[in-house]
């Protein structure tokens, strides 16, 4: 409604500038029929060409064009006043404010002035008084600012109005990645970890079916809490807890028959961080299970001065998928771009000892100018992937 209102007004502007010029000329009751009907005639033709470079389109149009449209206007503003007089003086007020609108600065200006220099140096010419040459130029001069003014702002409320429809067009599509990617992260880890426990419970059942049973159970709760956690894809922002992730991974990483060592020397973290180390932790243990045929891995968390070091170390190298995009729902790229979100980095590799290595380092406390964006990415990364493994 706003940009339709505000184009509403402009209208009625323009249009009640026009019918100044029609009572002017009724007023004098000089004018015959016939001078009336073509008086109207050229206030409509004149408040066409007005309407139209007052549009916001016209400010598109090539220079040349707005300079015959012009053109056009100044024949209608002065040439009428042949036959009309001082009454038709008021429509130097509407071509002051298309030629500002129209024209560049360095050009619009200096015409500017000589339009309002024009509309006293015409009433004199005709006999008036100095007096009523003054108001001339007081209402020529309100009527070009407020007709420049209403349009200007009638500019800027269509330009508001895309914009909030961009954005929310843009909170759309960030709404659809989020879920997307959260919804991937989460039952990729999940489904990883129940497919494993499957295929332990399917070798244990004829052999040893106690323990084929107290994974059954495990199996069971890591399908509800799968569950849980997927219902969880739409709500809020939720913390994880690079401690916990890490247990689980362990417990994960030994069903998996991976001779995991976690060594995890932090103290109390800051949510944001601990929450992208935890993501990170995930990412990684996930992809072990995925695409690796890891027989050891070690998990290692410590504190270096004002920075946090996160390594993973396995000797699944040659099933090891090195994804370094920047987007997508999972890879090295995505967990790259959360660690750059808080000032930290992320590194990945085979190392001189032939093992694959994922390096990541965070600072204590997420850099301060990066508030919104921590906050946007560890809201959309960590609404869904903090309990997949309890």
């Amino acid at each position: 409604m706003a940009p339709q209102l505000a184009r509403t007004i402009r209208i009625v502007v323009l249009s009640c500038y026009c019918a100044v010029v029609v009572v002017n000329v009724l007023a004098t009751g000089k004018a015959s029929t016939a001078g009336l009907a073509t008086c109207v005639a050229l206030v409509l033709m004149l408040f066409a060409v007005q309407f139209a470079l007052t549009s916001a389109g016209a400010r598109g149009w090539p220079l040349r064009w707005r300079i015959a449209a012009l053109g056009v206007q100044v024949v209608l503003t002065y040439l009428p006043e042949v036959w009309f007089g001082l009454d038709w003086g008021s429509m130097q007020g509407p071509l002051g404010a298309t030629v500002l609108l129209t024209l560049p600065g360095r050009v619009a200006w200096p015409l500017f002035a000589l339009v309002l220099a024009s509309a006293p140096a015409i009433v004199l010419a005709k006999g008036e008084s100095v007096l009523y040459a003054c108001y001339v130029v007081i209402s020529v001069a309100l009527a070009s600012v407020i007709i420049y003014c209403q349009t200007k702002l009638t500019d800027a409320v269509q330009e508001l109005h895309d914009t909030r429809e961009q954005l929310a067009k843009m909170a759309v599509t960030q709404e659809r990645l989020r879920f997307s990617r959260d919804l991937h992260d989460l039952l990729g880890y999940s489904l990883s970890t129940i497919t494993l426990k499957g295929e332990l419970v399917n070798r244990l059942i004829q052999t040893r079916p106690r323990q084929a049973c107290e994974e059954t159970v495990s199996l069971l709760l890591v399908a509800r809490q799968a569950l849980a956690d997927v219902r969880l894809v739409s709500c809020g922002y939720r913390d994880m807890s690079l401690r916990e992730e890490a247990e689980s991974a362990a417990s994960v990483l030994t069903s998996a028959d991976v001779r995991a060592t976690v060594d995890v020397e932090v103290a109390r973290l800051h949510p944001v961080v601990d929450t992208v180390l935890a993501t990170v932790l995930r990412e990684g243990v996930t992809n072990i299970l995925r695409h690796s045929k890891a027989e050891i891995c070690t998990i290692k968390a410590t504190g270096e001065d004002d920075m946090l070091l996160l390594v993973l170390v396995n000797d699944g190298v040659t099933g090891e998928k090195t994804d370094t995009r920047a987007g997508g729902g999972s890879g090295l790229g995505n967990l790259r771009a959360r660690l750059t979100a808080i000032g930290g980095e992320l590194t990945a590799g085979i190392g001189e000892d032939g093992l694959f290595h994922l390096r990541a380092r965070a600072p204590v406390q997420p850099h301060k100018g990066d508030t919104g964006v921590v906050t946007a990415t560890a809201a959309q990364d960590t609404d869904t992937t903090g309990r997949a493994m309890a």
